[in-house]
Formats: C-alpha cells, structure tokens, sequence
C-alpha cells in the first residue's frame, strides 16, 4: 500500500524571540514591586506557533515571515529548522520581533512588544508564490507583512485560514484577513465567558466555517449552520500556556486535511492543545 501524502500547509506571518516572565499574579496599574518565579527566552509568534504544530503533527510545513539580521533572528531560524519547517525568511535592517510576556500560573498574559520589525520590500516572493501555489491550505496570521498573500492565496485557488485572535467584529485591521478566509478561527476574549449566545450569533453572522477557542472550556464552531462543541481536554500538569490556540488550530487542520468531519477535527485540535500545554515551548515535544 502507498504511504499517505503528507498534507502540504503554507503559513504566512510573524514570529519572534521572547522572555516569558512567570509571576504568581498580574501587575496591578499601580506603582510597586513584583518578583518572578522564573523567567526563560523562547521562540514565540503564532505563525511559528502554527508552523512548529504542524510539523509536529506530520504536515509538510512552509513558513514565510519576517526576521531581522540579528542573534534573536537566528535564534528564531535555529528553533525552525530543526523542527524541520522550511522557511522563506525577508531578512531586514531592524530587530528581529521581540516581546516581553508576564504570565500568571492560569494562564493569563500581559505581552508587551520590545521590537517589531517592517518589511519595505519582498525579496522572496517567487518562491513564497512557488510554496504557496503548492500548498493545500493557506494559513495567513495577523501581519502586514503576510497581507497580501491573502489575495495572493485566492488568486491560487488554496483555501485561506486565518486565525483573527480576539476579535471583536469590528477592528478594522482584521478585516481583510476576515474577508478573504475560507477557515476563520477566533478566541473568546472579546465575548462574554458566562453566556455563549453573542459569540454563537457572530459565529453564525460570519456564514463561513467559524472556529472559536474557549480556554478551559474547550471550543464552539458553526459549519454550515450547524454548532459544534468539544470539551477541552484533560492536563495532568499545565507546564506552559504559549501556543495552546495555535496547536488547536494546527490539530484541527491536519484532521481536516485528512478528512475529518467537523467534530472530530475539533477533538483532533483539543487534543493537540492539551500535549501543548504539557510541553514546555509553543508546540509539544513529542
């Protein structure tokens, strides 16, 4: 019997070189002093989140994003390419993105940007058209840069996911990236934990494949019309939080891909979610 195709996933948009800092609560918006439980410098991005899940979970991976001529940027490359993910980096004149991230043992986080690098001209786009136009899906992450290779991925006929983070119907920055999108895939942040009905509404207002990530209470789509739910699943022990949207997402895909039908897509993504958030890093070491 021939061995299965590995699925073949284009990923455009931002990754970074973070210090995650571990205190037992947020900051208070008060002068005073704090004292961390720990701190560590850790690949971060959601486009490296996503292209480190993937990988991890079997999928061909391509990654264009945007780093600076600096350590952190190797840094960055090092983590990527070990992982096996091939990446079309524009490397440019300013700093590789940075972030400083402050996170609670709940998983809360107050992420602040250090750097953020611009890209004023594409080097590479032959190649990242050549990968893009080969792919079987097009993820294009929240990025300026990763913009045009929304319309880019239409052109192609690749279906387009986007994962909007916490949006909140309105941010006009989201919304090409919201137009464009086959897949959309959000968090809850921007809706009321309590009551799940406005976030079913818009869901169901997006009238396209609609993905939303709930934390600890798993997730909800609306395909179709229909609504789904997944429970999250079970952590022994929650070792970090980075990623864990990301690796839902990831899961999701590599089933979908494969196949799957809506709801076991999504136990496929809270699957993966868990193994992240056991794992130190933004994707679990298998």
């Amino acid at each position: 019997m021939a061995a299965m195709r590995k699925p073949k996933v284009f990923v455009a948009g931002p990754v970074s070189w973070n210090r995650l800092v571990m205190v037992d609560r947020l900051p208070q918006p008060r002068p005073h002093t704090a004292f961390a439980t720990g701190h560590r410098e850790v690949v971060g991005g959601t486009s490296a989140g996503k292209a480190l899940n993937l990988a991890s979970l079997g999928a061909d991976v391509t990654l264009r994003t945007v780093v600076g001529d600096d350590d952190a940027g190797r840094a960055v490359l090092d983590v990527l390419h070990r992982a096996g993910v091939e990446v079309i980096a524009e490397v440019v004149d300013t700093a590789t993105e940075q972030h400083l991230n402050l996170m609670d043992p709940n998983g809360g986080r107050v992420s602040i940007y250090l750097e953020l690098p611009r890209l004023h001209r594409a080097e590479h786009d032959e190649r990242a058209l050549a990968a893009l136009a080969s792919a079987d899906a097009a993820v294009i992450d929240l990025a300026d840069h990763a913009r045009p290779l929304l319309a880019a991925a239409r052109a192609a006929g690749v279906p387009v996911w986007c994962d909007l983070h916490d949006y909140d119907g309105v941010a006009e920055f989201h919304r090409d990236f919201l137009e464009a999108a086959d897949h959309v895939f959000l968090n809850d942040d921007a809706f009321e934990t309590g009551d799940r009905t406005a976030l079913t509404t818009f869901l169901h207002s997006l009238d396209k494949h609609a993905v939303a990530t709930l934390g600890a209470d798993g997730a909800l789509a609306v395909v179709d019309g229909a609504v789904h739910r997944v429970p999250a699943e079970p952590v022994e022990e929650i070792v970090d939080t980075n990623g864990a949207g990301d690796a839902f997402f990831s899961g999701y895909l590599v089933a979908h891909l494969a196949g799957a039908d809506v709801d076991s897509a999504m136990t496929a993504g809270a699957r993966q979610a868990a193994l992240c958030l056991g794992s130190a890093g933004l994707a679990p070491q298998l």
